[in-house]
């Protein structure tokens, strides 16, 4: 049975994920203000993935027969001094993200609660994505530098971005 201080650190991540949901959003809307468009795209599209991170931890509370407790969130940085800063920060913010889905793997773990330790394999799993798509456009931004017609394929590479629900399951 799963303990009280094991679903009390679920709903610390699930609230976690939705600040994360707004920590891109902020970007977004940087993004946007400067007219980088398909930027923008990329950081609303990873609001949205964060949202439906936190709504599958939600919906696993609650199946477990628990409640899910949604709570305030501090505000996200609103300010860059450029595109790359705010993918660096993205990718800090994702660093972070996984310390916490492995401290909650850890959790689960010591208890031994299995139903917990094979949810939190597929959050595992997304890190290792999330980390690497961010890593990635840094290392482009870094190479494309001030090449203004490199810069403009990989905003319109990020404008084709999309989310289904469907895929991420």
């Amino acid at each position: 049975m799963i303990s009280q201080a094991l679903i009390d650190k679920l709903n610390d991540q699930m609230n976690y994920e939705f600040y994360s949901s707004q920590v891109y959003l902020a970007m977004a809307a940087y993004c946007s203000s400067e007219s980088y468009d398909g930027f923008a795209n990329f950081f609303i599209v990873q609001s949205e993935e964060e949202k439906f991170h936190a709504m599958k931890i939600f919906h696993f509370i609650n199946r477990l027969g628990k409640r899910a407790i949604v709570s305030g969130m501090e505000h996200p940085q609103n300010e860059y001094s450029s595109l790359l800063e705010t993918f660096e920060h993205a990718y800090s913010h994702e660093q972070t993200v996984t310390k916490r889905i492995y401290e909650l793997s850890d959790a689960a773990w010591a208890e031994r609660e299995h139903a917990t330790i094979n949810f939190l394999q597929w959050f595992i799993d997304e890190q290792v994505e999330e980390e690497s798509t961010f890593d990635g456009i840094i290392q482009k931004l870094r190479r494309i530098d001030s090449d203004s017609n490199a810069f403009y394929m990989l905003d319109a590479e990020l404008a084709k971005r999309t989310f289904s629900p469907e895929a991420e399951e």
